[in-house]
């Protein structure tokens, strides 16, 4: 008889890489096991996720289609997001999807066409499902309509080329983390740099830096203050000093900062004469000569909730030192979401540090794990998109108005435009129930469409509301090639499991659909997935080769643990160059300097971005029917709301709901304790979630983190109970101002009540009832 204490050979873990983190991962006994890549000094805990998702029942096994699109054909329909679903064959359902997009494409032309994707599904350079989508759209249907821009950083996407110049100088090569670590004195963050954020990252990242880096500054003596309604938006490393500031008032702070200077004579002139435009213009509105009223420090005390002596003494803190001056996108992603993006330049050039090692303007560092790195110095494998013939586009956070209003005007970054009519929407990679405001408005907008088609790994809310729905694979089932442009690491992503049921990978999906378009050979090109990585790997090894280093073969690289490619040096890149040559090196703005009057945008006319910074009045004021701001931010268990079923997100839930933070002041007003199940309503919606009482918020202001699916008590309702704990039930759907129209979600107005009731059961995990054909 064999022995049966000897085992066999150690199954290996593989190289793959996520958007939280390089890792590995292998299969052992029928259980997903992941281990974090053992370079990275503070690996991000987001990965254990994988295990329990991997084969969850929320998963979607096969490719179905809802009833109702079935028995009445394409058209708008209110049973979406209320029907049930019937399983068919994918050579059935991809012939039936086949006729429909040529239904559209040809009589419709591809200008009906919205091509929906955010980009976030996988971190391979091949299965990236937004360049899938988008390839296949442009090369099968003649292109679609786009959106631009992103959720996080809509606004400042727009308005940074206006002021600054490009958007990358300042996020990605400026001020790196490195030289806040060795150089900084004072950091001034403005909505902070939580760790929850700069864990993640496009493609990934082997090493997260941040928490180190923020520690070795603290300890050299950097002074790490915190202007924020939330005391946890920086890590307890930085020891920071925390201003709890009243949300969205962080643009009459800084004004009021910035009038201390001046009238103390703090401020540096020959840095604003040298290196900025429109100074004059701006100071007089900081003086109060143009309106009557001065941003001095008194004036913003009201308006912050921040003493006037505190404001005065924080800017004499500054004068003089190597200070950073730090504005998150959270700020930027509310009404007038323009105004704390361009105060914050103007409070930079104010002290004269843009430019200086661990000085100046970081706008956005701690955001992403990709700002404050350097750069690679070879290409990174990329796949073309094709072209795309349509014209047409919407600012990204613009879906339901465009869904809703075909044929309106709107403005945008000084244009005109008109919302087109669309016919189909064929998403892939992204879940607007997650990341878009006002879930019952969104809701009516899909309602409106012929047909939408959607590629998913699980039965999000969006694939609920599809009338086609084809399973994907996720990315531990696929091979894929891994990287970001600013993390040196290239990583081969081996498959570790074999697709759930019928799970397809996106490619293979849009290569069938093609070939029933007429476009299989121009979207594939005749290769298969590993030809593909090989093709696409290329030109990092010729970029290697062209620096003399060593270029190994596509074989080599994939039987291996990864690549460590060369980066550029930290040198601080064109705003430093700039600052030390004003006239030899301009910036790529209208005037070739920092714009703090912008006559291009003062030329719109747009009366809530005028042409310098302006303080408009604080949003979302509280009042007797919603008294407290909700703050709904990014969470800390996943990405945005990928895997949300797994084992970290659901670990961290209470009673399966998502969990809200509250002062306890303000809860004991309302008879709510520790650990209750609380309802947060007003007039778009209500959600349920649990609280958890603490002095590390700001009174008056309740934080729900987005991310948790939505989960409608009654789907038949038109402003359903969200028992799950999704804030965007609650999020106001409006553009940041006329010029950028970008996402408004971080900031809405709540009321709040214990719930006392029988506590309804999430079902969001469920899949939906699947009848017969």
């Amino acid at each position: 008889m064999p022995d049966s204490n000897i085992s066999g050979p150690e199954i290996p873990f593989s190289p793959h890489t996520s958007h939280w983190g390089v890792f590995s991962a292998r299969m052992k006994d029928g259980e997903l096991q992941v281990r974090s890549h053992p370079g990275d000094p503070d690996p991000n805990e987001v990965i254990q996720n994988f295990p329990a998702a991997l084969r969850h029942r929320a998963r979607i096994a096969g490719p179905m289609v809802r009833r109702g699109w079935l028995e009445n054909g394409p058209g708008p329909d209110d049973r979406r997001g209320r029907d049930d679903y019937v399983p068919m064959s994918w050579t059935a359902v991809l012939d039936l999807l086949g006729k429909e997009l040529l239904r559209v494409r040809d009589g419709f032309g591809p200008g009906a066409i919205f091509g929906g994707s955010y980009g976030w599904a996988s971190a391979g350079r091949f299965h990236h499902a937004q360049s899938q989508i988008h390839r296949f759209l442009n090369v099968a249907c003649g292109g679609y309509v786009k959106s631009v821009n992103s959720y996080s950083s809509g606004s400042s996407q727009v308005l940074v080329p206006h002021i600054i110049g490009e958007y990358e100088d300042l996020t990605k090569r400026n001020v790196s983390w490195d030289q806040v670590a060795e150089h900084s004195d004072i950091v001034l963050a403005f909505g902070g740099m939580a760790l929850k954020n700069s864990m993640v990252a496009g493609g990934g990242v082997s090493k997260h830096v941040e928490r180190g880096a923020m520690q070795r500054a603290a300890e050299r003596g950097c002074a790490f203050v915190l202007v924020s309604p939330l005391r946890a938006d920086l890590p307890d490393e930085a020891q920071a000093q925390w201003i709890s500031c009243a949300p969205a008032s962080d643009t009459a702070l800084m004004m009021a900062i910035v009038h201390t200077l001046v009238v103390e004579g703090l401020h540096d002139r020959g840095f604003l004469e040298r290196c900025t435009v429109g100074w004059s213009i701006f100071e007089r509105y900081l003086r109060g000569e143009t309106d009557g009223q001065p941003k001095d420090a008194a004036w913003a005390e009201p308006l912050t909730g921040v003493a006037a002596a505190e404001i005065v003494a924080l800017a004499r803190r500054l004068a003089g030192k190597r200070a950073l001056i730090v504005v998150s996108h959270s700020l930027q992603r509310a009404e007038h979401g323009e105004q704390p993006v361009w105060m914050g330049m103007v409070l930079a050039a104010a002290l004269g540090q843009i430019g200086l090692p661990g000085g100046g303007y970081a706008y956005a560092l701690g955001a992403i794990a990709y700002y404050g790195r350097r750069f690679n110095a070879v290409p990174l494998p990329t796949l073309s998109q094709g072209r795309n013939c349509v014209r047409d586009f919407i600012p990204v956070a613009r879906v339901s108005d465009m869904l809703l209003n075909p044929g309106r005007t709107y403005r945008y970054n000084g244009e005109t435009r008109t919302y087109p009519e669309i016919k189909l929407v064929y998403w892939a990679g992204g879940n607007p129930f997650h990341h878009h405001q006002d879930l019952n408005r969104l809701r009516k907008a899909f309602a409106r469409v012929d047909t939408l088609v959607v590629h998913e790994l699980a039965w999000t809310a969006t694939a609920r509301h599809a009338d086609f729905v084809l399973p994907c694979t996720m990315t531990l089932e696929r091979e894929d090639i891994g990287g970001n442009s600013n993390d040196p690491l290239l990583v081969p992503m081996r498959s570790v499991a074999p697709p759930y049921g019928q799970a397809r990978d996106d490619y293979e999906i849009f290569a069938d659909l093609a070939e029933r378009l007429g476009a299989r050979e121009a979207f594939t090109e005749g290769r298969s997935v590993l030809e593909w990585l090989e093709h696409l790997y290329q030109p990092t090894r010729d970029g290697l080769a062209a620096l003399g280093l060593p270029a190994p073969s596509f074989a080599e690289f994939w039987a291996n643990e990864g690549y460590e490619l060369p980066q550029q040096p930290d040198d601080g890149g064109n705003l430093r160059a700039f600052r030390e040559d004003p006239e030899g090196r301009p910036l790529a703005t209208p005037s070739g300097k920092l714009e703090i009057y912008s006559e291009t945008i003062a030329s719109f006319g747009e009366a809530d971005c005028p042409g310098h910074p302006v303080w408009l009045g604080a949003p979302y004021q509280p009042d007797e029917t919603t008294p407290y701001v909700l703050v709904a931010n990014q969470p800390r268990t996943r990405l945005h709301s990928q895997l949300d079923f797994g084992g970290h997100s659901a670990g961290a839930k209470h009673r399966g709901r998502e969990v809200a933070r509250m002062h306890p002041e303000d809860a004991a007003a309302r008879g709510i304790q520790d650990g209750d199940i609380i309802r947060l309503f007003n007039s778009r919606g209500a959600c349920l979630a649990a609280v958890v009482l603490t002095q590390d918020i700001r009174r008056g202001v309740i934080q729900l983190p987005t991310g948790a699916w939505y989960d409608p008590a009654d789907r038949d309702e038109d402003k359903p109970l969200c028992v799950h704990g999704n804030p965007n039930v609650l999020t106001r759907d409006i553009g940041t101002s006329a010029l950028a129209q970008g996402c408004t979600g971080q900031l809405t107005t709540v009321q709040v009540e214990r719930f006392d009731g029988n506590l309804p059961p999430i079902q969001a995990y469920d899949p939906p009832v699947a009848g017969a054909t």
